[in-house]
């Protein structure tokens, strides 16, 4: 079933979710971050923080916590075991700290596709803000394979 391109423009209610300190060590640690600054307070202090700055990518950590990531797709109609990771990319604004509320909101950039329609793909941009201010604006594509094509 083709993806309706109508779907441009349309977004997602927003949802508010923290960043805590000890889930910020533990992916700083995770992913290989050796600067102290994500993992220390007294560190991050020191070199000019309020607190422990987010590292790179760690927003797509916490768009995770939206309550109704799954409903997006499905409500598409999209089988999700035919849909492929197709990008990911990060546009930071300002720095985020650990206890900042932030707000996500998601928005449907593109829809179009490739070989006959065998792939479809559908670009998103997630916004992040602080009080209003921006933070981040996460881009993704999905990858939607037609099962019966073939590859």
């Amino acid at each position: 079933m083709p993806i309706d391109p109508t779907l441009v423009g349309t977004r997602t209610q927003p949802f508010t979710t923290t960043a805590e300190r000890g889930r910020l060590r533990f992916f700083a640690q995770a992913t290989g971050q050796t600067d102290t600054i994500y993992t220390n307070l007294t560190a991050a202090e020191a070199a000019g923080h309020r607190d422990l700055p987010l590292p790179p990518t760690f927003l797509f950590c916490l768009e995770l916590d939206n309550p109704d990531r799954g409903t997006f797709l499905a409500d598409l109609g999209i089988d999700l075991r035919t849909i492929l990771h197709g990008g990911q990319q990060f546009t930071y604004h300002a720095q985020a700290y650990a206890g900042d509320l932030l707000t996500f909101w998601t928005e449907v950039k593109d829809v179009y596709t490739k070989k006959g329609g065998a792939l479809e793909f559908i670009v998103r941009d997630t916004h992040v803000t602080r009080d209003g201010t921006p933070i981040a604006t996460l881009t993704s594509t999905t990858v939607v394979r037609d099962p019966k094509a073939a590859t």
